[in-house]
């Protein structure tokens, strides 16, 4: 199966060795994304729901690179610093799916890279080609 990787400006570039995401096939996995401003690659540091907004507009942008969008989304990680931060996930994710949702799994994590409060990764089936 042909993998291809994805990139895009409209997104924070990988800090590491990594993709922000790979396509295989009609799947598309995408990387972690923290709260970076693509334009600047600073972190987004005020409330937990900006933070969130941002993340999911960096997954947005990925997703539109591949083709896609987040209601093509099939499964969403989501990592938090602080559990507490979950209701207002769902309050944000609202805002930007529709059903039927993506499957989810969240989890409290010590520590993100550059000190993130919230990470999420997902995949994301395309339609046939």
């Amino acid at each position: 199966m042909k993998r291809e990787a994805i990139q895009t400006d409209d997104a924070p570039q990988a800090i590491g060795t990594y993709s922000q995401a790979v396509r295989a096939g009609s799947t598309v996995y995408l990387s972690g994304q923290i709260p970076l401003r693509p334009e600047s690659g600073e972190l987004e540091t005020s409330s937990i729901r900006v933070q969130i907004v941002q993340v999911f507009e960096n997954l947005a942008a990925v997703a539109r690179a591949a083709g896609g969008g987040l209601q093509q989304f099939v499964k969403l990680n989501v990592y938090l610093t602080d559990l507490a931060n979950f209701p207002v996930v769902n309050e944000v994710m609202a805002d930007y799916f529709r059903k039927p949702y993506p499957a989810r799994a969240a989890v409290g994590v010590a520590d993100l890279p550059k000190g993130a409060s919230v990470e999420m990764d997902a995949i994301m089936v395309l339609e046939d080609q």
